[in-house]
């Protein structure tokens, strides 16, 4: 049994979806396709909860509720990774701007540790 067209996650609105995001950078791709999953998910579990609840059976209740634990899991992990992307981007975010003020605060003692020029009056 297959999902009706308006149903169906991988129908042309994903594809629409999915040509628009070309032109993102890597975080947007990954939030998106991130975004796109769960929503997959969720249609699954309301389809199953309401429209399907009476037709699956056997084999297909098993496939079909497997493929939404499959979505809901893969939305995991792409929600883990992008945390965990975040979290590099922080940790290198805060080094460069340690190391960026520990350079502004030794230039500043090697400027005022040079001998002062004494002013030559004019006169």
């Amino acid at each position: 049994m297959s999902l009706p067209t308006h149903l169906h996650p991988g129908g042309a609105t994903a594809v629409f979806v999915l040509a628009s995001l070309m032109g993102l950078g890597v975080t947007a791709r990954r939030r998106w396709f991130g975004v796109l999953v769960l929503l997959t998910a969720l249609v699954l579990l309301i389809a199953g909860e309401t429209i399907l609840r009476g037709n699956l059976r056997g084999w297909g209740f098993l496939l079909y509720w497997s493929l939404c634990f499959v979505f809901t899991g893969l939305a995991i992990v792409v929600a883990w990774l992008d945390a965990r992307a975040v979290q590099q981007k922080s940790r290198r975010e805060a080094r460069e701007l340690v190391e960026h003020t520990l350079g502004k605060i030794e230039a500043d003692v090697r400027l005022k540790s040079r001998p002062q020029r004494p002013e030559q009056e004019e006169g």
